[in-house]
């Protein structure tokens, strides 16, 4: 009863609490082994990196060559009408410090990538079609290791960018006219959303949700530019090159061919944001979130823009009308910690705005405060702490390593004296103890078969882009979850139980026996000290590993964010109760006695349980005066 179900945070419990489905294998790996013809060491290892080509990350969508780095203008040329007359509200001003602005200048992805191409050649191909997708214009996206990255390349996902795209799914009467000839010149068109399959006009004619006659450029409108689907084109990722097979395992591809399928869901699942809120409430009618998110929208959230491109009362050009809905250009998400890298490294570029940065990074951490409540009850002498998903997809989302959220937890008795904290974090060390809480995050691994033909060890693993197992995912799903739809869409909960409606989480803390009241803290963190020492320690092809950390120490160390905190007063524990479960009975007889005898080793013994329990006589001290007044509770409860 005292202590936490320590599974939901150890990866290894929490796979063998799941089961086997978690760890399945598929005999469909056996050819690619066959295919490469790896040759083995003698100790029966394989050689890394995968001699994977640019043909096994090809996904259908605009290629290099299909587009002319001429007609694909400068933001700053955006900022001559979009810009510079609302600091709040405008375009260029909201986007200017985003991530998104920065997407080329993030040296945690790059020191991801540098990683994820020791283990599989030309894989940062892939990784670059997102991150940096003007590397596709400029065709730089072949060298994949982003050595011949331009400064136009690293102007990540840009106004040009974003305002060329084509939905490439096309709709009669619904998609602009325009689109049908534009998706009829691509060699291959998509027909999903997802991987960074992203259709550009070649002509780079500006497209945006609603119609704007005043233009002073041709421009087109885009139904596609108010949709969900739009952010899922980058925002739900598989390894195009792990398919998953009829028994639900996923399984290598062939190498040097293409995937067998452009489905995001039938890949090896990276990131499924988009396929978490496509599944949610959010997208299956909205939800009435109250003002917490949406701006000017009203209390109903809808779509992916209606958090993270919260509407104003704005102008989007200095020479338009004021819309009641503009979109601000935020993309506020969690990436507080990430600017801070950016402007670490690159506060030198002249297009990097330190002011900028620091707005897009205020409202990063005031989207982290509203992605999450808390509800507190007591329960005997157990605190019971419920964590709430307020948002549409879940908690946390996105890239899956490095990222997680936990459970903070402080024990005060009468004289505000802390007793006890769960889930500490070391400021200094820069490590949390994730022994006495919940961590909630996802990890990945690898199969027998996957382990035999990269000479890994099987089971959890910190090579993603290799991985063909969940060994973790208690990620907090968003409203409207329900198990069946996400295992279908690649996000099943591995290592944990929701229950189908369920978009919370419920953890339980014994108090100990003084404690008169919790304090409860939220935190999360997206660049902990143990994944940003392997992305230098691992790193044996470049300095981003290097670079990374240096600009890791020099901002903090990745110091969590708190997101959501609450106080619960607590009533007094029962006197005698040794273990904290609010009854006074036999098992109760072995920590009486440590707690008598061998006073000094109990906290090691009991570390969950308050040894002032045994002061049953009330006289402020544990002596042999209370044995008899414990034994009339024994033998008169």
């Amino acid at each position: 009863m005292c202590a936490i179900d320590r599974s939901r945070s150890d990866p290894v419990a929490s796979a063998n609490s799941h089961g086997p489905r978690s760890m399945s294998v598929s005999g469909r790996q056996v050819p690619l082994i066959i295919a490469i013809g790896l040759a083995l060491t003698s100790h029966g290892w394989a050689q890394l990196p995968l001699p994977t080509t640019l043909g096994d990350f090809h996904v259908p969508g605009t290629q290099v060559g299909d587009v002319s780095p001429t007609v694909m203008q400068s933001p700053s040329d955006c900022r001559n009408c979009h810009g510079n007359f609302d600091a709040q509200n405008d375009p260029y001003a909201t986007w200017k410090g985003s991530l998104m602005s920065h997407a080329g200048r993030d040296p945690l992805f790059y020191a991801q990538m540098s990683l994820a191409n020791q283990d599989a050649q030309n894989v940062g191909y892939y990784c670059l079609r997102c991150h940096v997708p003007q590397s596709i214009v400029t065709g730089h996206a072949n060298q994949a290791d982003g050595s011949t990255l331009n400064a136009h390349d690293r102007r990540g996902v840009d106004c040009h960018f974003c305002h060329s795209m084509v939905d490439p799914i096309y709709t009669p009467g619904v998609s602009p006219p325009e689109d049908a000839a534009i998706l009829a010149a691509l060699t291959d068109v998509p027909q999903f959303f997802g991987n960074a399959m992203f259709v550009l006009d070649p002509s780079a004619t500006r497209r945006g949700p609603r119609p704007d006659p005043s233009a002073p450029h041709e421009f087109i409108e885009s139904p596609f530019h108010r949709r969900g689907a739009f952010c899922g084109t980058c925002h739900d990722v598989g390894n195009v090159a792990v398919t998953r097979q009829p028994d639900g395992s996923y399984a290598y591809n062939t190498i040097g061919a293409p995937s067998p399928t452009s489905d995001p869901w039938m890949q090896y699942p990276l990131e499924r944001t988009y396929t978490e809120w496509k599944l949610s409430a959010f997208n299956q009618g909205g939800v009435d979130m109250g003002g917490r998110f949406g701006g000017t929208i009203g209390p109903v959230i809808h779509t992916c823009q209606d958090c993270h491109m919260p509407a104003a009362a704005a102008k989007s050009c200095f020479f338009g009308p004021t819309h009641g809905d503009m979109r601000r250009h935020d993309f506020a998400g969690a990436s507080a910690q990430v600017l801070d890298l950016v402007l670490e490294v690159f506060g030198g570029d002249p297009e990097v705005d330190a002011a900028s940065i620091g707005v897009a990074r205020a409202k990063a951490v005031s989207m982290l405060e509203r992605a999450a409540s808390i509800d507190l009850a007591q329960d005997c002498r157990r605190l019971r702490v419920r964590t709430i998903n307020e948002t549409g997809h879940k908690l946390p989302t996105g890239h899956i390593e490095g990222r997680r959220v936990w459970v903070n937890v402080r024990f005060f008795d009468a004289q505000n004296a802390l007793l006890r904290e769960n889930g500490g974090y070391d400021m200094a060390e820069a490590e949390l103890d994730e022994r006495t809480t919940v961590v909630y995050e996802m990890f990945v691994g690898l199969s027998e078969a996957a382990a035999a033909a990269t000479g890994l060890p099987a089971g959890f693993s910190t090579h993603m882009a290799l991985a063909d197992t969940i060994w973790k995912d208690n990620r907090i799903p968003p409203r409207g979850f329900t198990n069946a739809a996400f295992e279908a869409g690649g996000a099943p909960v591995v290592g944990h139980n929701y229950a189908d409606g369920q978009y919370w989480d419920d953890s339980f803390f014994a108090a100990p026996h003084r404690a008169a009241r919790a304090d409860v803290t939220i935190y999360y963190q997206n660049t902990p000290r143990s994944y940003i020492e392997h992305l230098r320690d691992a790193n044996h092809s470049d300095d981003w590993g290097d670079i990374l950390h240096a600009a890791w120490v020099a901002t903090g160390r990745g110091a969590p964010i708190a997101m959501v905190s609450g106080t619960l007063m607590l009533s007094t524990g029962l006197p005698g109760d040794m273990n904290c479960d609010c009854t006074v009975n036999n098992f109760d007889i072995d920590p009486f006695v440590m707690a008598l005898v061998y006073p000094e080793s109990y906290a090691e013994a009991f570390p969950h349980c308050d040894i002032l329990a045994a002061d049953v006589d009330g006289d402020g001290l544990v002596t042999n005066f209370d044995i008899d007044p414990f034994v009339q509770l024994l033998l008169n409860p």
